[in-house]
């Protein structure tokens, strides 16, 4: 069973639609016993960093999400639920992220020095980094997939960085380690190159 992260923030219904059209046994929940009981783990989430982190908080995830991704089962954080993942943001100063992940969360620099709107909002092609191992991204496929963001991460350590997109600046599209992955867009969003990429991450959950 893959269990969807529910903790206040974010599209859990049209993630868990997408991978039971997929196939796959799927649970929203808040449950830390079931969270840790689980074959994978989804964290999603769409708003501030800030509310995020005090969601997992106040729903007694903070312990239970760091204890899973480090016991070596497949990770996927979805657009907020990747920058939690990270040390610090921008966007809620003084708040701390869950630290799996070192490094940052900055904002896109204002329309007026790029002439790009905020939030960076629509398609664009993420394009994979050579020699970084990616099994949801396998052959070196470069997809148009779906972003709606105003933040995203600097990894302390740039072997974090699956995946770049430009927006103004080169940022990461995907990130991860070892059993953790993350994506800055909406897979669930993105079409059938979002369910090919979802699709690959659930299989991890079967190995």
């Amino acid at each position: 069973m893959i269990a969807i992260i529910d903790y206040g923030m974010g599209n859990l219904g049209s993630v868990r639609k997408a991978l039971e059209r997929l196939g796959y046994t799927v649970e929203i929940t808040s449950e830390p016993e079931a969270i840790a009981k689980a074959s994978g783990l989804i964290l999603p989430g769409v708003g501030a960093f800030g509310d995020g982190y005090r969601g997992l908080e106040e729903w007694g995830l903070v312990t239970v999400v760091r204890e899973t991704a480090a016991a070596g089962r497949p990770f996927l954080g979805v657009c907020l639920g990747l920058q939690l993942l990270f040390d610090e943001s921008e966007e809620s100063p003084g708040c701390p992220g869950l630290g799996i992940l070192p490094g940052k969360v900055v904002r896109f620099a204002p329309k007026e020095q790029t002439g790009l709107k905020v939030p960076h909002m629509g398609w664009n092609r993420i394009t994979p980094v050579a020699g970084r191992r990616n099994p949801l991204l396998p052959g070196g496929e470069s997809p148009y997939v779906y972003f709606v963001h105003s933040y995203y991460a600097v990894p302390a350590r740039a072997e974090d960085v699956l995946a770049e997109c430009e927006y103004g600046v080169t940022f990461p599209a995907m990130v991860g380690r070892d059993n953790i992955f993350a994506v800055q867009f909406h897979p669930e969003k993105s079409q059938s190159d979002g369910l090919a990429i979802l699709e690959r991450f659930a299989r991890l959950t079967r190995d």
